[in-house]
This record gives C-alpha cells, structure tokens and sequence, in this order.
C-alpha cells in the first residue's frame, strides 16, 4: 500500500479543499451564520438538561402524523413477487437479502424479520416504528422504504439496494480516512441528521455499519430500528456501546442530542481508524466509565486542531452545551471551522463528486457485501398458523395469498 489515496481509489472534489493547521479560522472560507439555508435550523426539542429522576415511560408532545412519502406509489407486494438472491447481512431478528422484483426487473434489498423473535425480545414497538418513519421519509441520504408485508412468520420490508456496501467495510480495508474524506462523510451524515430531527425524529444507532454507499459514492442511512419520533425527550436505552452518549449511559433522559454525540464519535472513528473509548475486549464497564469521564480523557492522536475541535464540540458531556443543541440548535455544526469549504447545498443535491466510487460489474452486483450460509429461505412464505398477526398491523397480511 503506497499511502492511503491510492488504498480507498481517492478523488478529492475541488471545492472541498483542504485548511491546514497553519491557517487561522478567519482565512478559511467559513459561511455566516445567516447564510446558511433555513433547513439547517431545528428547535423544536427542549435542551433542557437530563433527569435521573424521570418516569419509566417516554415524553410525547403532539405532534402532527408523519404523512407517507409523496414520491412512493402504495403497492403491494408478497414474497412471490420477489427472486431472492444472496444474503446482505444478519442480525438478531433476521437478515438483509438481495431479491430481484420480477415485475420491473429492479433489485431490491429485502429485510425479513421473524415475528416471533421480535415479540419475545419485546422488539414490537421498535419494529412497528421502523416501518412508520421509513414509510415517512423522504432524503437523498436515507435509504428508500417502497412497501412492507407479512405472513405466518415472518416481516418483509422492501427497500432500496445500496450497492457499495458499508462504511464500516472501507474503513476497515483503508484503515483511516484522509481528512478530507472523513469530512465527506460527516457532512452528508450531518445533513441526513438535521433532516430527521426537523422531523422530531431522533436516530439513535448512528454507526459506520449503518451508513451504506450508493453506486454514485454518496450515502444512504440504513436500519432504523431504534429510531424514534418524540417532540421533547425520551429515556429508552438503546444503540451501539461505543456512540452511547453519556446520558444514555446514565439512564437519563435525553433529547436528539444523543445523534451529534455520536456524529462527534463517527468523526474520530473515521480519521483514526477506531471509536475514541474503544475496547479491545469488549469490556462494556470499563467503556462506559471512559464515556462518562469525558472527551478530554481520549487519547488523541495527531489530528488537524479543527477536526480535534469539532469533535470535541460535539462529543461534549452536557448535552445543553453540546454543537447540534445549544443556542443556535444545529446551526453550529454547520458553520464550524472544520466544515468551512463544505458548499452544503451543492452537497445536498449530491452535485459534488464522492471520495471513493464503488467498483461495480452491473445492476445486482453485491460484491462489497460479505458471504453468509443461505439456510432460511425456503421457509419464506410457507403458510401456517400465526400467533402475532395482531401485533403489526401496518403490515400487509399476505396470508397464504399467492403461495
């Protein structure tokens, strides 16, 4: 390997230009606080402080209903519609295939849920608002929900193919990013992150395994089973060990804050290769305790002072203090330093060229997904009796329609 451009095919965008250590905030082309286009803005959470003294269940203000996606025809669908192909990815409750619609001939990532490991892990609620908010959302970089359904087992939702794989995956396979690529990232998450919160939504899982790279190089926000709509505060405990921010930790309650800690996390993770508190041995306790300390107790290795900054900034331990919730709600991020040569708007239209493109052969090519055993498909479909029905109304019942 001859240096970390030629390990991730790097093509650096013109406009997002590099300001070295040497230059002073006032020489780098930062935007007014002003300039910035009203959707950047989002106020509508209190940042009042956490309290360990909070009921068990979660504040609700009122909110006006989420409306379905204008852009996305209601269809509906049953597994028969679909050739499946390989595995995409496992996870507790099921897996992520590749399936191939045989009506329109365009591929499809499928994540099928077993009902009835979802109803025994309590997971309802969560799974029930997935669908809901996926349904609602409508964002170049959040993955594209087109129809979900169910039989006798199981839960399908119908989503976009993302084609180049996990974020997690390049990191990995590169090491580090180069400053300037770990900006790229960062600046899309951050836009797709001010979108769900002017939604009331917060994410609550932002991980670099979630963020999935288009065929253009641009990202998609995968998977949100944790995500979740409140007008004020809530207190669940959810989400990855290393992004939990500290009031997570504390069982306190917590606002959308908790999305720009772990943007801050997201950040170190992608210029030093691992998450600031990380673990080698999976030893949760200990991760936790550094999490509470604070972020003047990571070990920081040589970065440029603006990107130590901003992920100071929002790593910071008071949420009321943290960039994404203080005075000016997100709008600090935005017009921090270390995003100064960010052209937001031109980024959000995804008129700028991506950092690495993903080498692909054709439609349906899945090469940057790894290999998984292919041993439950053939249970897909099959009638029988159906104790959890009831549980997901939103579903379409398929029922033995079609088999």
């Amino acid at each position: 390997m001859h240096g970390m451009e030629e390990s991730i095919g790097l093509y650096l965008p013109q406009n997002l230009h590099y300001c070295n250590e040497s230059s002073r905030a006032s020489q780098c082309p930062t935007s007014s606080l002003y300039d910035l286009p009203e959707y950047f803005y989002d106020d509508s959470i209190s940042s009042a402080p956490t309290s360990r003294t909070s009921t068990s269940t979660d504040s609700w203000g009122v909110l006006p209903p989420l409306q379905h996606a204008s852009f996305r025809p209601k269809a509906s669908y049953k597994i028969t519609d679909f050739i499946m192909h390989q595995t995409l990815g496992t996870g507790s409750f099921g897996r992520v295939h590749l399936a191939r619609s045989k009506y329109n001939l365009r591929f499809y990532a499928i994540k099928v849920l077993n009902k009835a490991k979802i109803v025994r892990t309590k997971q309802v609620e969560h799974t029930n608002n997935e669908k809901t908010l996926l349904e609602a959302v409508q964002h170049p970089f959040i993955v594209n929900l087109w129809g979900a359904f169910q039989d006798a087992s199981n839960l399908y939702m119908v989503m976009d193919f993302v084609p180049g794989g996990e974020l997690f995956s390049l990191l990995r396979r590169s090491g580090r990013f180069p400053e300037q690529v770990a900006k790229f990232y960062a600046a899309e998450v951050a836009i797709a992150l001010n979108y769900l919160h002017r939604l009331d939504i917060v994410y609550r899982d932002l991980k670099l395994e979630n963020i999935l790279l288009n065929a253009d190089g641009h990202i998609k926000i995968a998977d949100f089973g944790f995500a979740k709509r409140c007008s004020t505060s809530t207190w669940t405990l959810c989400g990855t060990p290393d992004y939990l921010a500290p009031e997570i930790v504390l069982q306190q309650r917590y606002t959308r804050s908790v999305d720009w800690y772990a943007l801050g996390v997201l950040i170190y993770e992608m210029l030093t290769g691992l998450p600031p508190f990380h673990q080698p041995d999976g030893n949760t306790a200990i991760l936790y305790e550094r999490i509470l300390q604070g972020p003047k107790f990571i070990p920081w290795p040589p970065l440029q002072p603006f990107a130590t900054d901003i992920i100071l900034k929002l790593m910071e331990s008071d949420p009321v203090k943290r960039y994404g919730k203080s005075a000016y709600g997100s709008g600090d991020v935005f017009v921090h330093p270390w995003f100064g040569d960010v052209d937001w708007e031109r980024l959000k239209n995804r008129r700028i060229t991506a950092p690495y493109l993903p080498k692909l052969r054709g439609d349906g090519d899945a090469s940057a997904f790894e290999k998984y055993p292919e041993d439950e498909v053939a249970s897909y479909g099959i009638p029988g009796d159906d104790l959890h029905a009831d549980e997901f109304p939103d579903f379409e019942y398929t029922g033995q329609t079609g088999y």
